[in-house]
């Protein structure tokens, strides 16, 4: 049987990932789906994701002293710059996968809020870092590669549609 030894800085990375996780609500973060009804109809706001370019929904871990529907309205302005309100209730939720420092993968549930976009600014926190697009929903589903945020968007479409 063959061990491998961590160097010092493996183990304070991994040490300081493990005491993030248990900062926070268990395995749970919290997202944006902004929207807005352009002449195009509606649409829904994408991001690529930082490590892999993925096109996901605005999201991040949940704030101890924020009420979770802030925290998905805070991460839509400061990963794309879209201000808009959020509803208080979570529209839908779906697992995946989060990638941590350090290689470890987690998987979570995604809880998604509903943020009726009212402007997007031109600089944000993390203006240049990821790619943002504002689409039709079929043409997000498209461009996702989640099966559980395709279903989600799926339904948002469908709640639209009766309204």
């Amino acid at each position: 049987m063959t061990t491998t030894a961590l160097t010092p800085p493996s183990v304070s990375l991994f040490l300081q990932t493990l005491v993030g996780i248990f900062k926070r609500p268990p395995r749970l973060q919290v997202a944006a789906m902004c929207y807005r009804k352009s002449r195009n109809g509606l649409e829904v706001l994408l991001v690529t994701s930082r490590g892999t370019g993925r096109w996901i929904l605005p999201k991040g871990w949940p704030e101890l002293k924020e009420a979770a529907h802030e925290t998905a309205a805070a991460e839509a302005y400061e990963e794309a710059g879209v201000v808009g309100s959020a509803e208080s209730r979570p529209f839908a939720h779906f697992r995946s996968y989060k990638g941590m420092d350090g290689g470890l993968n987690l998987r979570i549930r995604v809880d998604v809020y509903l943020v009726k976009a009212k402007d997007q600014l031109k600089d944000y926190p993390e203006h240049g870092q990821r790619d943002v697009a504002w689409v039709p929903v079929a043409k997000a589903i498209e461009m996702t590669d989640e099966p559980g945020l395709k279903r989600v968007l799926r339904r948002f479409e469908a709640h639209f549609k009766h309204d």
